[in-house]
């Protein structure tokens, strides 16, 4: 007996009514990435930081006895705190350092030290640094007019900046209530999470969702937790030599150290100090750099790796190809693409071989 096929009619009505379905539902998922698209970056911080401090928040949990949204709103109140505290110190030093450097141009009282004989010395780039030290030494005004073009054409890259730290400020303040939120309903979240890697991955699900969180917290502790030690012990060296501005230039080091940069910056501090104090405080606060600058020799392959089942390497590339690619927010999924990619590729040439055996 002949198979029974379908008249014509019948498959260019089904094949109709299954490319409007799924027209109806890309329509949709357009429409609700639209609506969400705002809202994007604060979610993917709130998901970032609640996975870094998911194993704080059971730690809480069970000293509480289980009460769940108590420990999410006391980690929020925490997380709050540790932002707030440092941001107010740092407003208060800008805006007294702004203050007095305005006061003291007004005045005529703003005096800068005269550079050390060494300074002259230094290859290719001593002449001129010294010409111009010297000169802002003796005559700030004439040194005021010959740039004052490129002033007035910093001064609104200034402001524009210091705009974006604000509504930066303001986002991770948004986003630690978003993780406080998420932490409150973490056992739901958690069966979300697992049933979108299931569907993505298979039986190969558990294993890349570990990945993801993983990765995660390494580099939460690896990258951006060791960027925040050393900033903190290098303002605690500003402000021990009474460098000025002490919060700018540690907040400017913090950037720096996630960019893998901190140790350059020292230098300019070093020699600011060498030229104003005395040689026993600035030998002092040299080898104090000296440490602050290694640390992330000694940290970041102890808490890079942690945790973490795919190599350091390929975490840290992730992180520096995600920040130069996608900003701040890059450090963190650059390395989780990557390390998921990394996974994936493992499967698929074990499966190869696997094949090729046979």
């Amino acid at each position: 007996m002949g198979s029974v096929h379908l008249p014509d009619k019948d498959y260019v009505n089904r094949a109709l009514e299954i490319s409007i379905r799924i027209g109806l539902l890309i329509l949709l998922a357009i429409v609700c990435f639209h609506i969400l698209r705002p809202f994007l970056p604060l979610i993917a911080w709130g998901v970032i930081v609640a996975i870094a401090i998911h194993p704080a928040y059971r730690k809480m949990v069970s000293l509480l006895g289980g009460r769940g949204r108590l420990a999410a709103g006391i980690l929020t109140i925490l997380l709050l705190g540790a932002l707030a505290l440092p941001a107010v110190l740092l407003a208060g030093t800008l805006v007294e350092g702004v203050r007095t450097v305005v006061t003291q141009i007004k005045d005529g009282t703003l005096t800068i030290p005269h550079p050390p004989a060494s300074v002259e010395s230094w290859p290719v780039i001593g002449g001129p640094i010294t010409e111009l030290w010297t000169l802002a030494s003796t005559n700030l005004t004439a040194v005021r007019s010959r740039f004052a073009p490129q002033i007035r054409t910093i001064i609104p890259g200034l402001l524009s900046v210091s705009a974006g730290l604000g509504l930066t400020l303001l986002q991770f303040v948004l986003s630690i209530l978003v993780a406080g939120g998420l932490l409150a309903n973490a056992e739901g979240c958690t069966r979300v999470a697992r049933s979108l890697a299931d569907r993505l991955f298979g039986s190969k699900g558990r294993e890349f969702g570990d990945v993801v969180s993983s990765t995660i917290r390494a580099v939460a502790t690896g990258i951006i937790g060791v960027a925040l030690i050393q900033s903190v012990f290098a303002g605690l060296g500003f402000l021990a030599v009474g460098l000025p501005g002490a919060g700018l230039w540690a907040l400017i080091f913090l950037v720096a150290a996630v960019l893998q940069m901190g140790g350059p910056l020292l230098i300019p501090a070093v020699i600011y100090v060498f030229a104003t104090a005395s040689t026993t405080k600035a030998t002092l606060f040299l080898i104090w750099c000296v440490v602050v600058g290694l640390m992330d020799n000694v940290l970041k392959p102890i808490l890079l790796g942690r945790g973490v089942a795919v190599p350091i390497a390929v975490v840290f590339l992730g992180a520096i190809g995600g920040f130069v690619s996608m900003g701040i927010i890059g450090l963190f999924i650059g390395p989780i693409v990557l390390s998921v990619g990394y996974k994936l590729l493992l499967a698929w040439l074990g499966a190869t071989a696997a094949s090729a055996e046979i």
